[in-house]
């Protein structure tokens, strides 16, 4: 059985193509991560922008066509239109700036780090919400 460690929008390389229906061990992914001494600051992909190919990738991962259309349908439904070429990558600036000021650990550099349940004490977060503004906004609290 095969999982999607991250996302299954991930292309694989063009030299693999030919692997997807064998050993999907040897099947390697445009993929690529920036570090920095040791440090990951940023990790991204080149996304799949063939609708047969993204289908193929849910079909190995397990996923019915059906499945793939219900989770992943909107996105189906773009690819007959065409997508161009893209990819991208997400820079996480808290971890640049602890490698900048030799930081040991991200809760350091956080400006509001959170603690173990979640909450952020310097500014009481979450807050409660007006059940006014729930209605307003057309949300439900079940």
């Amino acid at each position: 059985e095969w999982l999607a460690m991250h996302h299954p929008f991930t292309s694989p390389t063009d030299d693999c193509m030919d692997k997807l229906d064998g050993n999907k061990g040897e099947v390697y992914a445009k993929a690529y991560d920036m570090v920095l001494n040791g440090t990951e600051l940023s990790s991204g992909s080149i996304r799949i922008t063939n609708p047969d190919l993204q289908k193929k990738m849910f079909s190995m991962l397990g996923l019915s066509d059906e499945e793939a259309y219900t989770k992943f349908g909107f996105l189906m439904d773009a690819f007959k239109f065409g997508a161009p070429p893209h990819g991208g990558m997400g820079i996480g600036l808290d971890r640049l700036v602890m490698q900048m000021l030799g930081a040991p650990t991200l809760r350091d550099v956080v400006l509001f780090p959170k603690v173990q349940n979640a909450s952020e004490p310097m500014t009481n977060a979450p807050a409660g919400v007006d059940p006014q503004q729930l209605t307003d906004l057309g949300i439900q609290i079940a």
